[in-house]
């Protein structure tokens, strides 16, 4: 009873931590702390503003300059201009993890989600991929939802339990992926088969793309398969997150035959 009371209570508070100060931010990006985004003052300057600013765009995070009142929003400490939003999920590096996937699991399966914004589509997702077995999923490090207390709560708890990395281009991933025999198959209405015609039973990477957008050309060009589901209806599409629970599940159908 107790740590089901914990689990909830971990999941439904507000467990996006915040960082407040620009010494504090520096220390949490250099030593690696998963941060969501910083938010920074605008018209601040100063030595380690700059700083700052550089280490932001090494590590490519996201940023957002706005008024002062937002940080007195944000927290009601001395901010010194710059707070910054920490995630609840620690990110794996990507080489370790794809390597040991690949070593482990007979048949991987990956996700990769190019652009997603929404943490509830993002939450969502992440549910529905614990639920079908997938060993990781890849998003680009700039453009994506954050993980924070509503996707934790949409994923009804599963973010802690499926292994999530970023990279900084998506292309360079699936590069990597199809290197060691990967296959890619990109969800599009611009397919000309449908998932139910893809052989699913070996390693396969499944894209998904952004809920306005689809998946990028760029990335798009790269697959092994561009696969649709069929539409019965007027509406020319489905919701991101629906559509890669379908997407998923056929993946399982086929390995559970």
């Amino acid at each position: 009873m107790k740590v089901g009371f914990l689990f909830t209570f971990r999941v439904y508070m507000n467990i996006e931590d915040k960082i407040y100060g620009i010494r504090a931010i520096l220390e949490a990006l250099e030593s690696n702390q998963p941060v969501n985004k910083v938010f920074i003052q605008k018209g601040i300057s100063g030595k380690l503003y700059k700083e700052l600013e550089y280490v932001l765009r090494k590590n490519k995070t996201s940023t957002s300059y706005v008024p002062i009142e937002k940080l007195n929003k944000l927290t009601p400490n001395n901010h010194q201009g710059a707070v910054a939003l920490i995630s609840p999920v620690n990110f794996k590096n990507f080489d370790d993890l794809v390597e040991d996937v690949l070593q482990n699991v007979k048949t991987p399966l990956f996700l990769l989600l190019d652009q997603v914004t929404d943490v509830r589509n993002f939450g969502a997702i992440i549910r529905t991929a614990e639920c079908t077995g997938v060993n990781a999923i890849i998003i680009p490090k700039t453009g994506s939802a954050p993980i924070n207390s509503d996707t934790i709560k949409t994923s009804a708890g599963a973010a802690f339990n499926v292994p999530i990395t970023k990279v900084d281009h998506l292309k360079d991933a699936i590069y990597y992926l199809q290197a060691s025999d990967i296959k890619i198959v990109a969800a599009t209405e611009k397919g000309s088969d449908t998932i139910y015609g893809i052989d699913l039973n070996r390693g396969s990477a499944i894209v998904m793309g952004a809920e306005d957008k689809g998946i990028s050309n760029s990335v798009l060009q790269l697959a092994d398969y561009r696969a649709k589901l069929p539409i019965a209806g007027k509406i020319g599409s489905l919701n991101v997150s629906v559509a890669c629970g379908v997407f998923l599940y056929e993946v399982l159908r086929q390995r559970l035959d």
